[in-house]
Parts: structure tokens; sequence; C-alpha cells
């Protein structure tokens, strides 16, 4: 598994670009960890919010499917969505493939931060070894 040192996560398992002190104000991206993705299984199919919706952090936004189940997505922050990543439709396998970089699934104008945790507080949560 691997995790960005230098984003921050929700506890259900997303992910936000920046930190949380400076992403207030900020259009953040918004994606699903590595954890995620390797817990669903092979990405068919996304339902995202569209460009305009307000987010609220901790509650659902959309839903991700897979080959295994369906799984709600949760916002990590609140705020304004002002892009949906188009790169992803039709190309799910991304958001397996390169959960971090081309497979990130909404940008957000951020109002307020939800409680995240840093990347080694996630990985402790989630039994992930960060460091030999």
């Amino acid at each position: 598994m691997a995790l960005q040192q230098d984003y921050y996560y929700s506890e259900d398992h997303e992910w936000i670009n920046s930190t949380p002190d400076a992403a207030v104000g900020a259009k953040v991206r918004v994606g699903i960890t590595d954890v995620a993705a390797d817990r669903l299984g092979e990405v068919v199919f996304a339902e995202l919010p569209q460009v305009g919706d307000e987010v609220t952090a901790g509650e659902t936004c959309g839903e991700v499917e897979s080959t295994k189940s369906v799984s709600d997505l949760y916002a990590p922050v609140t705020g304004t969505v002002t892009a949906v990543n188009e790169g992803i439709d039709g190309n799910f396998e991304l958001i397996n493939n390169d959960p971090y970089g081309e497979g990130w699934l909404f940008e957000v104008e951020v109002s307020e931060v939800g409680p995240l945790l840093t990347a080694d507080e996630y990985a402790e949560q989630n039994g992930i070894r960060t460091r030999d």
C-alpha cells in the first residue's frame, strides 16, 4: 500500500492534497486511498458530485462501484465542488491504478475541513507499514 506523506486522510478512506491549515479558502483535490481502492477491487463506475454542488465534511457525496460492492463516498471537507475529473469517465481503472494522481475524483473550494489524519495516523489505523 502506498500513501502520500503530504496528503491528509479521512477515516472513511478519502484524501485531500493539502494540509488542513492551508485548505480553507483553497481548492483541493479529493480521491479515495489506495487502501479503499484495494478493498473495493476493480472499480467499474463512480457517481460523483457535480460542479456547483455543496458537499459537507463527513456526509455522503457519491458512490464508487466495483466488481465486489458499492461503497459510499464521503466528503473530507465542506465546500463547493469546482471540478470533476472527467479523465476517469470510462477509465475507472485509474482509480485503482493511480488513486493519488490521475485517479483523483473531484475538486472542492473549501469552507471548512473535517477531521483528518496525517499519513502516519492513517497508516497506523489501517495497519500499513510506512517505514522500515
